[in-house]
């Protein structure tokens, strides 16, 4: 089947809401309407799944003092005409819900249903406050349902094609990964560090950026180091002495997770990997913590 084109964006029909919604304002033309906050559905199509609370708690109280200064955008359900889908404002419909309020100031769109998708991913990209997982996916839902080139889609949001390009190589981080992108445990700065590793290594380093606070700079440093190791194991009597290793026993192993465990609490980054206890000092005062820790 062949793929569909884009098609007018959100930004040419928001850019008509608002025109709208300004005329209302002036001569109470009727387009924005009060509608019964419980007979809106969201849109099954939308693509950020993550609401940060403290952030739809700080809209809600805004809704409450000041009420609602900008309508959530509509279209009826052709199904039922007592409901209506959200195709625009889902932090809005949320917030007003927070606020206890029954109804919502909304605009209704002539929209077919085969646009939601197309308006809710579009509408996303161009958020702000957009996490990165949830970018990079929506630009793969809009290159795999419309066959565009990143070159493309470039041109019609306005942004470089490396930004497109880098912010879609996210997507190569483990579930585990994004997930704590998506949860703002760490930030895209990490995240674009981590991607260029095997996914085994970015869920180690990425709970090391949790559990130790970790700056952006301090894991590039950890992970040239693990790239540093990739090259020696490439070099054969270094290979070689590794294969001849045994395998530490559980006292061993017990050992060093416990040592490493203790260069953790005094804010030194360390990691066990198999027989080794990798440590890694930021400044001067860390080699004298640690001497005092395993004495030299």
């Amino acid at each position: 089947m062949a793929k569909k084109g884009l098609g007018r964006g959100l930004g040419a029909i928001l850019s008509e809401v608002e025109e709208a919604y300004q005329n209302d304002l002036q001569d109470n033309s009727g387009l924005v309407v009060e509608l019964d906050i419980d007979k809106i559905k969201p849109n099954p199509l939308q693509p950020r799944k993550v609401f940060e609370a403290a952030s739809l708690q700080e809209l809600a109280t805004s809704i409450e003092e000041h009420g609602l200064l900008q309508p959530i955008l509509v279209y009826e359900d052709s199904k039922d005409t007592d409901f209506y889908y959200l195709i625009a404002g889902e932090r809005r419909l949320r917030a007003s819900k927070l606020a206890k309020k029954e109804s919502i100031k909304a605009i209704i769109v002539d929209v077919q249903m085969d646009k939601l998708r197309e308006l809710a991913l579009i509408e996303n990209i161009q958020r702000e406050d957009l996490n990165p997982i949830d970018l990079a996916r929506s630009y793969k839902e809009l290159i795999d349902d419309y066959g565009i080139t990143h070159e493309e889609m470039a041109k019609r949001l306005s942004k470089s094609r490396t930004q497109i390009t880098n912010t879609l190589r996210l997507l190569d981080l483990s579930k585990e990964v994004q997930d704590l992108v998506l949860e703002n445990k760490i930030s895209q700065g990490h995240a674009k560090i981590l991607v260029t590793l095997p996914k085994e290594q970015q869920n180690l380093i990425a709970n090391s950026i949790v559990g130790q606070k970790l700056s952006v700079h301090a894991t590039e440093k950890i992970v040239k180091n693990c790239k540093e190791t990739k090259i020696l194991n490439k070099i054969p009597n270094f290979k070689n002495s590794l294969q001849k290793q045994k395998d530490l026993n559980k006292d061993s192993i017990a050992a060093l997770k416990t040592a490493c465990a203790e260069l953790k609490s005094n804010g030194i980054m360390a990691f066990v990997q198999k027989n080794r206890l990798i440590v890694e000092f930021s400044n001067d005062e860390e080699v004298k913590k640690f001497s005092k820790i395993l004495p030299l």
